[in-house]
Order: C-alpha cells, then structure tokens, then sequence
C-alpha cells in the first residue's frame, strides 16, 4: 500500500513542473513536461491499484529524469523514493496470494534498488519482510506435503520451518503428526516438547497416544501380547484411552497375567461404561475372579449380566456353583 509520503510527493509534482519550466528551455521543458506526465501517470495508476503499470510509469520517468539534467532533480529524487517504495508493495501482493518465488523475486529486487536509492526504510522493512516470506513458503510447501500424505517430506519441512520460528504452533503440532503417523514415535516423543512450549501439548499426546494405541493393537492382533502389553500401558501415559485399557486387560490376560487383566479390564469398563462389549468384559472378569478364588467379585460381576441373552444362561450357572 503506497505510503502518505509517496501521496505527498505526487501532489508536489506540478508545482515542481511549473518552477523547473521557467528556467528551462524549451526542448528541456517538453522533455520534462514529458517525464512529469509519466510521473503523473503512475500516481494515478496507483490510486486505481495497478501497481505493475505504476512502477514501468516511475521507471521511465526516472531513466528520462536522469538525462534531462538539474532542471529534473526533484522528479528524479521522488521517483527515487516511488520506485522502491512500490516495488515492495508488489512483493507483500505477491505474498498475500502465495506467489512466494515471485514476490522473493521481487522483494531482493526490492532491497537491492532501495539500497541504490538510498531508501533507507524501504531497504529494512524488505530485508525484514524476506524471511518471512521464505518462512510462509516452507509453511505452505510443508501442508501441501501433509495433505499429500508425504509425511516424511512434511516432517522434514516442518523442522525447516522449526528451526527458523521455534514459536510456530501448527508446525510443531504438525511434526508430531507426521512423525508419529509415520511410525517414527520416539522422534515424535522428543518433538513433544517443542509443541508443549507452543501450547499443542496435550494435542500433540494425543496424537501420540493415538499412534500407540495403533501399533499396540497391530502387535495384539500378531500375538506379541509383550509389545502390546506395553504399547498400550504406554497410551495412557500420553492421554487416558478406554480402548488402550481394554487392550492392556487382553494381552494380560493372554499372557497369563491374571491379577493385571483384572486390573486394565476394570479401567476400561470405568472409562466406557456402555461400550458394547461391556457385558463380555464383566463375565470375563467374573471368571478371572473366580480364578483367584475371589467368591465375592466373580459373583458380583456375574450378577451382572444374569440377563444378558449371550452371557446370562453362563452367568446363572457359575452363580449357582460358586453358591453351593
């Protein structure tokens, strides 16, 4: 957006046009009348938002600025001003709608006139701005790397953009996710703490726990009841899952680790009291009690699906043993 300085500068032209043709002579005058009305000219494309055409009008004004000599100055100090000063207008423009080549492009073009021109202000805020720029490209290039399920190229992206804004949440949060969506959950474990300082702590455990969750039901459904077991215990580590309890009570129990079944079984009924396979876990905790010779919680949890039609007909009858 062109700055009130650069507005202030267009308005001086004609005072300045009127001046300098009265000592100029009359082929200087045409020549400067000339390169006011091109000066003239990209003011007015600047009020219309035509930045591109602004900016050819300044820079042929300049160039003819230059050649007429000293009856030229003030025109060609405001173009000085102008053309950089427009030149990053067209790079922020260029950024706001993701043309990042194009508006790096522009911005080192930016910096390298203003540094000529000795535009001092225009020269810091680009420099300032360049890094950004690049920090919003391997922003964007990382998502667009996410939602192609690249995640070994998101991961990598998102620590690029890491290393240069440590306090990006989304790309902390997002490194977590492509790590341990990828199987990496020991890097996604050390990324935990980047997304915790940026506040995506306890979504990041989640994600996590999720993934946890993921292998340690895989390593059940293979039998290595060992790795679920601890998979599992490991979820509620990160964010407390009904399902991580159910299966830590069954790779106990299949690794005859009774007293733990009993103990993971319970925590899954208390986290989902209504799940649909409620009735089946109590009457397997009615048996597990009643294999530790614990008369009193196997027949409270068969007392408990008396009247369930799959598990009821079983219930009734190991009540009616343990009560002889």
């Amino acid at each position: 957006m062109l700055n009130t300085k650069l507005y202030a500068m267009m308005k001086k032209m004609i005072l300045v046009l009127a001046t300098a043709l009265l000592s100029a002579g009359i082929m200087s005058a045409q020549d400067l009348a000339q390169a006011t009305e091109l000066y003239n000219n990209g003011a007015n494309a600047l009020t219309t938002g035509d930045k591109v055409s602004a900016l050819e009008y300044f820079q042929k004004a300049y160039e003819m600025g230059k050649a007429i000599g000293d009856e030229a100055d003030e025109l060609v100090k405001n173009c000085k001003q102008a053309i950089p000063t427009v030149m990053l207008s067209i790079a922020k423009e260029l950024s706001n709608n993701q043309e990042y080549d194009k508006a790096l492009e522009q911005i080192q073009a930016a910096i390298t006139v203003a540094k000529d021109f000795a535009v001092s202000e225009v020269e810091e805020e680009a420099t300032s701005l360049l890094p950004q720029i690049e920090l919003m490209k391997d922003m964007d290039a990382a998502n667009d790397a996410f939602n192609a399920k690249d995640l070994t190229g998101a991961a990598a992206l998102y620590n690029k953009v890491l290393e240069a804004d440590p306090s990006n949440g989304p790309a902390s949060i997002r490194l977590v996710q492509c790590l341990a969506n990828s199987g990496q959950i020991e890097e996604a474990k050390k990324a935990l703490s980047v997304a915790e300082a940026n506040g995506q702590g306890e979504n990041a455990k989640k994600v996590i726990g999720g993934a946890l969750l993921k292998v340690a039901a895989s390593d059940l459904k293979e039998k290595k009841f060992a790795e679920a077991l601890a998979n599992a215990v490991q979820v509620n580590d990160y964010t407390e899952n009904a399902q991580a309890f159910l299966v830590a009570g069954q790779a106990s129990q299949q690794l005859k680790k009774n007293a733990d079944a009993i103990k993971y079984f319970e925590q899954y009924l208390e986290a989902a009291p209504n799940a649909k396979n409620a009735n089946a876990i109590t009457f397997t905790l009615g048996a597990l009690y009643q294999g530790a010779n614990n008369k009193t919680k196997a027949l409270e949890n068969y007392k408990k699906v008396v009247n369930d039609p799959k598990w009821g007909v079983q219930a009734k009858q190991m009540i009616d043993a343990l009560s002889k």
